[in-house]
């Protein structure tokens, strides 16, 4: 089996700090550890990775003053307004946009890591498609996210482990809602973490230092969208789990952003902002352990700018299709039919067990409707069969597709 022995450790960051003394962002220090590397792989790579590496050392950041150029405080304050403000205007007609900016949201953060599935298969893997592992992983986030929301008022360790745990307990439960025990790294050979590009904490510091950065997410004296991106640059600098942690990490920014109260009722896709250039995501998170912390937190601001103007595109998208449904339905006004039309927008894949569950309706109440979505062109019968027919919306799987195109888009 694989492990270290520690050899040497520097001093860290100890004691907190007075929240009003100015001091500068400490970069991470290093400690070095051997590396002891399994016997079941060939020796040329038993005899290359073995010996001393460097693993980081995260500072603690629980009572730090936080410092930053004008520039980069004024950005985040016009992103926070407008965060505010993207909330408020569709929180007044939250359903059915909440669900499904919640689902583009994880689509996006799931994306980052490289999970990628279309629209149709996403909804697919919601009414229990298991056959398409991206899109079931790309799902579980989603309800990851939704657990991250849930739990905003729970910002402590358990909280982590939970949202760890619903994400990854169906593909990975060995490991699901559990801290690491091992040693794990960024980039380079499986084989050791010597030519790595990070190597963060050995796993006997992951408690401690998450007990830290609970207590920095607990602090009421930062701007909120400055406290959300460099709490999320520190955990993915801890890196408290074997796997899942950069989507464990940008769940948890909207579980603080729901905490302070920032966001109240709909998910703003910041993930999907963040995808339009993930080199630069990734060096403002390398800026962040060099003690840099102005990256990170611009990269947040930027990241919520194009997230919401992509979401207001595909509010605008899903509300004109939505009207047109509605200009084209002729049912009486009482009929199951209309309160379907949002169901449809929310689950642009769905069946008949779908709509009964989410109306309280018959079967025969959810056949009447289905069969007048598609007099309309609304939907499409997918599956070819006479039991068990799925339906899915053309045009809203268009148009989600055309918010992750938009979203993986490179800003030059």
């Amino acid at each position: 089996m694989t492990s270290t022995r520690k050899r040497r450790e520097p001093d860290g960051n100890s004691g907190p700090r007075d929240p009003q003394t100015s001091v500068a962002w400490p970069a991470v220090e290093y400690e070095v550890l051997d590396w002891i590397p399994s016997t079941d792989i060939p020796r040329r790579w038993r005899d290359a990775y073995t010996g001393p590496y460097r693993a980081a050392i995260a500072p603690k950041i629980a009572h730090l003053a936080v410092d930053l150029p004008m520039a980069t405080l004024a950005l985040a304050d016009e992103a926070t307004a407008e965060l505010a403000r993207f909330d408020a205007q569709l929180g007044a007609e939250i359903a059915p946009f909440a669900a499904i900016l919640l689902r583009t949201e994880s689509a996006a953060s799931s994306r980052i890591e490289n999970l990628t599935a279309s629209a149709k298969a996403v909804a697919l893997a919601e009414l229990g498609d298991p056959s398409r592992r991206n899109a079931s992983e790309i799902v579980a986030n989603t309800t990851a996210m939704q657990a991250a929301i849930d739990l905003a008022d729970q910002l402590d360790a358990a909280a982590l482990l939970t949202l760890h745990a619903t994400l990854m307990r169906r593909h990975e439960s060995e490991i699901a809602g559990k801290w690491r025990t091992s040693q794990v790294w960024i980039g380079s050979s499986s084989h050791g973490p010597h030519s790595a590009t990070f190597v963060p904490p050995q796993h006997s510091r992951v408690p401690e230092a998450i007990d830290d950065l609970v207590q920095f997410m607990r602090r009421d004296d930062l701007a909120v969208l400055t406290q959300a991106a460099l709490a999320h640059a520190q955990f993915e600098t801890i890196h408290p789990f074997v796997d899942g942690n950069g989507r464990t990490g940008r769940a948890l920014v909207h579980s603080l952003l729901r905490n302070k109260r920032l966001t109240r009722q709909v998910t703003v896709p910041v993930s999907a902002g963040l995808l339009t250039n993930t080199g630069l995501y990734f060096d403002a998170l390398t800026a962040y352990r060099e003690g840099d912390i102005a990256p990170i937190v611009e990269r947040f601001a930027e990241a919520s700018f194009h997230g919401m103007a992509n979401g207001r595109m595909l509010v605008g998208d899903l509300r004109a299709i939505r009207d047109e449904w509605a200009s084209s339905v002729t049912s009486r006004p009482q009929a199951i039919v209309w309160r379907t039309l949002d169901v449809v927008v929310r689950h642009p894949v769905l069946d008949l067990a779908l709509i009964q569950r989410e109306l309280g309706v018959s079967t025969m109440g959810a056949d009447a409707a289905v069969t007048e979505l598609i007099r309309i062109g609304a939907v499409e019968e997918i599956t070819g069969q006479r039991r068990n027919r799925r339906f899915a919306a053309p045009a809203i799987l268009m148009a989600l597709d055309g918010f992750a195109e938009r979203a993986g888009r490179r800003i030059p």
